[in-house]
């Protein structure tokens, strides 16, 4: 049995292309599964309203070619946060999280990766923190009841840039089924606000880290930044990830229309899995 497994981020992938398209390209790129994007517009979202014989299809797909979707980043509650102001946005957040969790049991989906906002495009506050931790009970339980696990995403912004402060709220809830599931670019920058190394805060989540994405920043820039161009500390975060039991990881990264594309991800897989297994 392998060591660990390393999916591909969907949106590495041109979106023009099919889900066949789509599912072979991550394996010609030598990875174990992917991750699917639901995120706020509504393309993705539509995702969620797939019939069941739509999701049949994925399934017969991913079986025949034998490369599984494993992961699902849930970015959708950026416009529809738990914590927002208007009861019909949060109603609505809370109603995305019930179909994601539905269609991640229905098509295998072993890990939801939750935003770490409690608002996105309004000011939080007391209140909103307030009801994001309501909301994200409520979450939880659904979450529990398919069996299906959810973990924060370390974010770009104060509310949650670190796996310390997401565990806040993760010893809050106190459930088996909410984690964290940290992303190394965003904890290097954070690293430097709060001069503590990436390290000492991911051992604030000694068993409760259910994965990690793997991506490159720098300072104060937290997307599309080539993998090895940045300042994040790849072997350092990967074995200290191996050390607290972390064994899922996904390369993090977007076509952004350069030619290359499929080299850039062949790129992040090598250089990746060159450092996972030196870790073995």
């Amino acid at each position: 049995m392998n060591q660990y497994a390393i999916g591909l981020y969907e949106k590495a992938i041109p979106k023009t292309m099919s889900w066949s398209e789509k599912l072979l390209c991550a394996k010609d790129c030598n990875y174990d599964f992917l991750e699917i994007s639901i995120d706020e517009t509504e393309e993705k979202l539509s995702r969620l309203n797939w019939t069941k014989e739509q999701r049949r299809e994925i399934l017969d797909l991913m079986r025949n070619l034998d490369l599984p979707i494993r992961s699902m980043c849930l970015s959708a509650h950026r416009k529809y946060p738990f914590g927002a102001s208007e009861k019909a946005v949060r109603d609505r957040g809370l109603e995305i999280m019930e179909k994601a969790i539905a269609f991640a049991d229905d098509l295998g989906i072993r890990i939801i990766q939750l935003a770490g906002y409690d608002v996105y495009y309004e000011e939080g506050n007391e209140k909103s923190r307030e009801r994001f931790i309501e909301n994200l009970e409520k979450a939880t339980k659904m979450a529990a009841t398919r069996g299906i696990l959810m973990g924060f995403e370390t974010m770009e912004t104060e509310f949650m840039n670190t796996t310390e402060k997401a565990m806040q709220y993760v010893n809050l809830i106190g459930s088996p089924y909410l984690g964290v599931y940290p992303d190394s670019g965003n904890l290097t920058n954070a690293s430097l606000l709060y001069n503590k190394s990436v390290a000492e805060d991911l051992e604030t989540g000694r068993g409760h880290i259910v994965a990690m994405h793997l991506k490159e920043t720098l300072p104060g820039v937290f997307r599309e930044v080539p993998f090895l161009t940045g300042h994040v500390d790849f072997e350092g975060v990967i074995r200290k990830a191996r050390d607290l039991g972390v064994r899922r990881f996904v390369t993090e990264m977007w076509d952004v229309g350069k030619d290359s594309w499929k080299e850039d991800i062949l790129f992040a897989n090598k250089t990746m899995r060159a450092i996972l297994d030196k870790q073995n």
